[in-house]
């Protein structure tokens, strides 16, 4: 049987890094329904295009519509095994239909880990960013400073703070989230499929009891 994880946590906890140390050790594709969508809009598949238009309007992307990306997705040959999923489910509505979708391919969502960390330390982490401009390379201004201020290492260009990375956007982003997500913990809580898990530890520490609550 295919072996599904849903990563669930807020903006800033690291789960984007978490996903991907996850996908490597297990073998499991990592599949995030954030790039899932860009890669749709800049292939401008059928779905991105139906997608862009909601998208335009300024309406949400209907659920329909992100069920068929992620169907679409783990019908490919590296999700065979199962896959490390990040970012969606997002409601209890779009559980029910992974379930059911997963039901067809003979796989399930073995397990559901929610990294956690106090709003105070996920906005310091979240609002630290700064991007370079060029080429887009990652910094932060406690965690992994440039070796010059405002200037990128890789390519001398320079450094830039994304408006989704202000501290006014962060702590909306974090609110908005665990707001929007606290029905889907629930759901998962009571499936008896949920792993809390400290996010405020080391990289490698929450690695570590990730995959020691996965295969206990």
């Amino acid at each position: 049987m295919a072996t599904f994880i849903v990563l669930l946590g807020p903006p800033g906890v690291g789960k984007g890094t978490q996903a991907k140390i996850l996908a490597e050790t297990t073998k499991l594709a990592h599949v995030s329904s954030g790039d899932l969508f860009r890669e749709n809009l800049k292939n401008q598949t059928e779905l991105g295009r139906l997608a862009k238009s909601f998208m335009d309007k300024g309406e949400l992307v209907p659920d329909d519509v992100t069920i068929s990306m992620i169907r679409d997705r783990i019908t490919r040959s590296d999700c065979g095994a199962g896959a490390i999923l990040d970012g969606f489910p997002r409601t209890p509505i779009q559980a029910d239909a992974l379930e059911k979708m997963l039901a067809e391919f003979n796989g399930e969502v073995k397990a559901v880990p929610f990294i956690t960390a106090p709003e105070s330390t996920l906005v310091e982490r979240a609002s630290g960013r700064w991007t370079c401009r060029e080429q887009g390379h990652i910094y932060h201004q406690i965690f992994s400073p440039p070796k010059k201020i405002g200037i990128c290492d890789m390519d001398g260009s320079d450094l830039y703070q994304r408006d989704d990375d202000k501290v006014e956007m962060v702590t909306k982003r974090i609110r908005v989230y665990l707001e929007q997500t606290m029905p889907l913990v629930e759901y998962y809580r009571k499936a008896g499929k949920l792993l809390e898990i400290d996010g405020t530890q080391a990289v490698e520490q929450v690695t570590k009891e990730l995959l020691s609550a996965l295969y206990k």
